[in-house]
């Protein structure tokens, strides 16, 4: 059987607090996402419990009546509860060492392992085809977990959305990025 899992990054939100909505754009974007996804049979979505995930997919499972289960391991990873005004570069060094850790925060390896454990029960459920909505820096530690040239630059590549699909066929997991920004400005 082939099964499609869709990683889902989150649209433009207003900020970075669990709590935050997305912007104009952003609901805009969630609404092209429906018509993205609207010729693929979807089974099954599951988010992370902030808002924006929350959000993001709302407008398909509205259309194809299909339930947004929350599994709070699709949270983004807290990267310290410090705050680190040079955080882009102490995030730069959690792609290179997988197990550093800052304060009151979760490495790079305990971030990427919750993700991969969700993604691990989605292959092995039934489903054919399912969107997993999450946030930028877990989506790419679960990208680098199938392919480990997956870096600090390619999450600064990602967009706002972003949609990647890792398939599973013969045993074998395949990763391939969707989404083109241009594809929105049609």
């Amino acid at each position: 059987m082939n099964k499609r899992i869709y990683i889902v990054r989150h649209c433009e939100a207003q900020g970075q607090p669990p709590e935050s909505q997305l912007t104009k754009q952003g609901f805009m974007q969630a609404e092209y996402l429906y018509e993205f996804f609207s010729k693929t049979s979807i089974d099954r979505i599951i988010s992370s419990p902030y808002l924006r995930a929350i959000q993001s997919v709302k407008p398909i499972s509205e259309k194809t009546k299909i339930k947004i289960e929350i599994d709070k391991r699709l949270s983004e990873r807290t990267l310290s509860t410090m705050d680190l005004p040079d955080w882009l570069e102490k995030l730069k060094a959690t792609f290179a060492d997988l197990e550093l850790k800052f304060e009151g925060g979760e490495s790079s390896k305990e971030a990427m392992n919750r993700i991969v454990d969700v993604i691990d029960e989605v292959f092995k459920n039934e489903s054919e085809n399912t969107i997993i909505v999450t946030h930028g820096n877990l989506m790419s530690l679960l990208l680098k977990s199938y392919d480990n040239n997956f870096d600090f630059n390619c999450w600064k590549r990602l967009s706002n959305p972003d949609v990647f699909v890792l398939s599973y066929i013969n045993n074998e997991v395949t990763m391939e990025r969707l989404w083109r920004e241009e594809l929105m400005k049609k």
